[in-house]
């Protein structure tokens, strides 16, 4: 078995708990169902990225109780605000345990999908 990351990212409309939360689930569901991920696969870590303007709850805080993902290895982070860049954005990476055939897919959703033409 090898490790292998899945890349997603999903705009935000607002920064609020809910709006995190509700955005979080939204991608991470999508990420595990176009990737197939139903328990064979184990998730061996999961990095979250923000952009500044999202700041009202860690998106690690919805997988652990959404996902029940309570022992995932879960880190959140603060994008760099590089001038002129996608705003309002959660950034994920979802590295499994694999086997070496498998070709991830990455999902980008909402305006993020921007950043993968």
């Amino acid at each position: 078995m090898i490790s292998k990351g899945i890349r997603g990212a999903i705009t935000i409309d607002e920064n609020s708990s809910e709006a995190i939360g509700g955005a979080t689930i939204k991608l991470l569901n999508e990420i595990v169902k176009r990737n197939n991920i139903d328990g064979t696969e184990l998730i061996s870590h999961v990095i979250f990225s923000l952009t500044p303007d999202l700041n009202a709850e860690f998106p690690a805080k919805y997988a652990r109780i959404n996902l029940r993902w309570k022992d995932v290895p879960m880190l959140c982070f603060n994008e760099i605000p590089v001038p002129d860049s996608l705003k309002m954005c959660l950034r994920v990476l979802v590295v499994v345990n694999c086997s070496e055939n498998f070709v991830p897919e990455f999902v980008y959703m909402g305006g993020a999908e921007s950043l993968r033409k």
